[in-house]
């Protein structure tokens, strides 16, 4: 009987880690810094993603645009990246990049300088082979306190250059008195 419990418990895990295990895993993260220029957002937090019934994810970002990233790491079941991607619409107001690096496939967000209000896009994660495309919605609120955008610089105005005086000269006509 105890042989036939500790089975059972054994199976009932096994099951349950099985489900967990076809989902994608998706984190929010510092990303390495493969390419040596990203910069981080001072502000940068996600919710947990939800999944829809057709199996579309979202999450919600809450990003400064302070010229730094947000960024999300997602992993295809198995603990490996996507074997490709695309992002499909486009955020209006900032960009939207995505690579992998270390089996994770990293999703960054950047809002436009000094941009206050919400922005959105959506990752499309191909897994490869035959298995289904993923469509993750990132809802973003970008927030622009304490962002300054520095002054252009005044243009200077080159004086005019001036225009040649043209020269008239007249000339008299001579009559002759008959």
């Amino acid at each position: 009987m105890v042989r036939l419990r500790g089975s059972a418990i054994t199976l009932v895990s096994a099951l349950t880690l099985a489900a967990c295990a076809q989902q994608p895993v998706v984190q929010r993260v510092v990303p390495p810094n493969p390419f040596g220029y990203q910069k981080v957002s001072a502000v940068c937090t996600t919710t947990p993603v939800k999944t829809a019934p057709d199996g579309s994810m979202s999450v919600e970002m809450t990003v400064r645009s302070d010229d730094g990233l947000c960024a999300l790491a997602v992993q295809k079941p198995g603990n490996t990246n996507y074997r490709s991607f695309g992002v499909a619409p486009a955020p209006q107001h900032g960009k939207a990049f995505m690579y992998n690096f270390d089996d994770h496939t990293y999703i960054t967000y950047t809002p436009s300088t000094a941009y206050a209000g919400k922005d959105s896009f959506t990752a499309v994660l191909i897994p490869g082979g035959t298995e289904k495309r993923t469509r993750l919605t990132v809802n973003a609120t970008v927030d622009a306190t304490g962002v300054t955008i520095a002054a252009p610089p005044k243009a200077t105005v080159a004086p005019a250059a001036r225009k040649p005086v043209a020269k008239h000269t007249t000339s008299r006509r001579k009559t002759t008195k008959k």
